[in-house]
């Protein structure tokens, strides 16, 4: 990403929400593009790839879910969605279609801007594809398979580091059930959302500062779980 005023694409088809994002995205340093629907935001988004797309799931042309899986076909930039849709599994289908983050309708601009702000972090990180990620005196080494905690190695067993690598390489991104059972245990698995639990629960044993109040694996109630190292 150069140095110009990162590009917002706001897909969305209703006026006020335009109306107030707009100068709230220009007084934050962003350049706000603006889309009433699906159609032409994907026109947008394929004329000039933006730094990050807000897309709106309940659009006049086509679902909103649909629209992410077309943009997601040559689009690899941050999608947050924003929708009033409230259901748990449409939250979680979004995320397991692409999307980075879900923020629900009727939401605060100062949290949105937030949101834009971690995709943007999480855009550059990406851009440089780090293999070995540190969070406090841990460090997760990705091509080694290691993790050290002080300098000393953390014991991990092969489930345990393949979900801890998941959560990791998805920094800062809510990374659902379904994706973390299906990556580490496979497709069989994808609804034993106890038995990710467990693991997630041994995982903070290990590597947390205080497995009491999680600070690097922090839980996104019923739809998965977000890494903030």
């Amino acid at each position: 990403m150069s140095a110009h005023k990162p590009r917002i694409l706001v897909i969305d088809d209703e006026p006020q929400i335009h109306r107030f994002l707009g100068p709230a995205l220009d007084a934050a340093g962003y350049e706000a593009v603006r889309a009433d629907t699906a159609a032409a935001g994907l026109r947008e988004i394929a004329r000039k790839a933006p730094d990050v797309v807000v897309l709106d799931l309940g659009l006049p042309d086509m679902d909103g879910k649909q629209a992410l899986e077309k943009a997601r076909a040559f689009y690899k930039g941050p999608i947050i969605i924003l929708s009033a849709r409230d259901r748990e599994t449409e939250k979680i289908d979004a995320l397991d279609l692409g999307a980075d983050d879900y923020v629900e309708k009727p939401f605060g601009v100062g949290e949105l801007l937030a949101r834009i702000r971690a995709a943007l972090r999480h855009r550059l990180q990406d851009a440089g594809a780090p293999t070995v990620v540190t969070a406090g005196d841990l460090t997760v080494d990705l091509v080694k398979r290691l993790v050290t905690r002080a300098g000393v190695a953390v014991r991990l067993s092969p489930r345990e580091y393949d979900l801890l690598a998941q959560l990791v390489e998805g920094a800062g991104k809510v990374v659902t059930h379904r994706h973390l059972l299906t990556a580490v245990w496979g497709p069989a698995h994808e609804e034993d959302v106890q038995y990710l639990r467990v693991f997630v629960g041994q995982l903070r044993q290990k590597i947390e500062p205080d497995p009491g109040q999680p600070s690097l694996i922090l839980t996104e109630p019923a739809v998965g779980y977000r890494w903030m190292g």
